[in-house]
């Protein structure tokens, strides 16, 4: 497949995990009459992730996350001088989503941006976690999505079911993360709300960049060991 089509889809793909996983935090989880809370919201990324699996997975793989890139990348499955053409439109995509959501959500009369689903720490996490327990769980938190990814996309695992355990994953992950972070694992996704919401969320941000690629990286060296890929170049 041609780079610019596979980078179309890449931008495509994050666009709509941006806008309809932040979408359902920012436009129904706000409304209480609504009700679909925690558990809405974290089958909403699951969700979007997971149609985009089976809708550009043939096209781009359907990373839409420059972490999973550079897991994928770690791990022998994708190459490492494709990440950061990737990873360019991921966010592109990441920032494109958010915009198209700030446009919608301030269409509401009396609109406050608030945190706009940022991710944050400290005072800005929404259980309050301070940074340590922020930086540990997003680190964790990526390095048990790539062990997913990496095991479901495995050649020896059942074929055509990969999308249905990675959404799925994301979604778990979301269920156990989001008081924490409000969820990251995500680069791209991280830096399309922060953008809107400016000051602490851009100043918060490297922190949503750093840790899941060190959870990205680490999965993917753990996984040559672990499914006996050593030797994969």
């Amino acid at each position: 497949m041609p780079m610019a089509n596979r980078l179309a889809a890449e931008m495509f793909g994050t666009f709509w995990l941006t806008f309809a996983g932040c979408g359902s935090a920012v436009l129904a989880a706000a409304f209480p009459e609504v009700g679909i809370g925690l558990l809405g919201v974290s089958f909403a990324f699951g969700l979007s992730l997971l149609t985009m699996a089976y809708t550009i997975g043939h096209i781009s793989g359907c990373h839409i996350n420059p972490a999973v890139s550079v897991g994928l990348a770690a791990g022998g499955r994708f190459p490492a001088a494709e990440v950061v053409p990737y990873a360019i439109a991921q966010v592109i995509g990441g920032i494109t989503g958010a915009g198209v959501l700030y446009l919608i959500a301030s269409g509401k009369p009396g609109f406050e941006l608030g945190g706009f689903a940022s991710n944050g720490f400290g005072e800005h996490s929404p259980g309050s976690y301070a940074f340590g327990a922020a930086f540990l769980c997003e680190v964790v938190m990526t390095f048990m999505f790539l062990t997913v990814i990496l095991g479901a996309t495995d050649g020896r695992a059942p074929t055509g079911f990969a999308g249905l355990p990675i959404g799925l994953a994301l979604v778990l992950i979301h269920l156990v993360s989001i008081p924490v972070t409000n969820t990251s694992v995500n680069p791209a996704r991280s830096t399309g709300p922060a953008l809107f919401v400016g000051g602490w969320a851009i100043q918060q941000l490297w922190m949503f960049w750093l840790a899941p690629i060190i959870g990205a990286a680490l999965a993917g060296l753990n996984y040559r060991w672990l499914g006996g890929e050593e030797g994969l170049e």
